[in-house]
């Protein structure tokens, strides 16, 4: 029988990539998206076509009562639930410096990108351990885990706790058999990315990173993809830099 994955912010940029390419290794893909399933109608149309078997559901990771739901509705359906892809995550609206960060800031990234992560996972694995057959949990960082951007201080902090995230849950759940893994994408051509792409390409063309191009969302579903493929069954709590070469570090 096919295995269920559900991916957070699979309706555009990364997270729909992802749910593209696990829906072609023939995962039966639960996308969840923060509006109605109409407003996302071009975006899922390629699902409808080429016939994948999808279920959608509206929810925000930030609020509790939306992440029981997210759940429920995603065992109602499938019955099961043997991959998370935790990719949903939002930038400070406004880049600010360190020293005039608002609070309000700190607070709005948090809640989607580490603390909506950390109790989805939490709903989550706790089904897997109910199943028979457990699963896999693969979360969607950044290189700003490691890597400091001074204007936007309160994203590089969520992903810092993501990669945390990870290696807690990769130790609590090993004894459960389910695996925790780790994407760290770099410069992706995304939204997110949009608002500053004269500088990224400047850095491309400057050979900042060594495979000297822009890293695309299909490029992370790939990575995406091994890790949820269960190919690696000795391993928990790593992660993979999808990012062109930018973390070696160079004279």
């Amino acid at each position: 029988m096919a295995k269920t994955a559900v991916v957070t912010g699979g309706t555009r940029g990364i997270g729909l990539a992802i749910a593209k390419q696990l829906s072609e290794d023939g995962f039966q893909v639960v996308i969840v998206g923060t509006r109605k399933k109409e407003a996302y109608a071009d975006q899922l149309k390629w699902f409808d076509d080429n016939n994948k078997d999808y279920f959608y559901v509206t929810g925000d990771i930030s609020n509790h009562e939306d992440r029981i739901h997210i759940v429920k509705e995603s065992v109602a359906h499938y019955g099961k639930i043997n991959v998370l892809v935790n990719n949903a995550g939002v930038a400070p609206k406004v880049r600010a410096d360190l020293l005039t960060m608002s609070e309000e800031s700190f607070d709005y990234v948090l809640s989607i990108n580490l603390r909506g992560n950390m109790f989805l996972t939490q709903l989550i694995a706790n089904q897997m351990i109910k199943q028979e057959e457990k699963g896999i949990i693969i979360n969607v960082s950044s290189c700003s885990a490691e890597v400091s951007s001074v204007n936007r201080g309160e994203y590089c902090i969520s992903k810092a706790g993501v990669s945390m995230l990870t290696k807690l849950y990769a130790d609590r759940l090993s004894a459960e058999g389910i695996l925790v893994y780790e994407v760290r994408p770099g410069v992706i051509l995304t939204d997110m990315t949009s608002t500053v792409q004269s500088k990224y390409e400047k850095m491309i063309e400057d050979g900042v990173f060594p495979i000297r191009r822009w890293g695309l969302p299909e490029d992370v579903a790939l990575a995406v993809s091994a890790f949820a493929g269960g190919k690696f069954p000795y391993t928990t709590g790593n992660f993979i830099d999808v990012d062109g070469g930018f973390h070696i570090k160079r004279l």
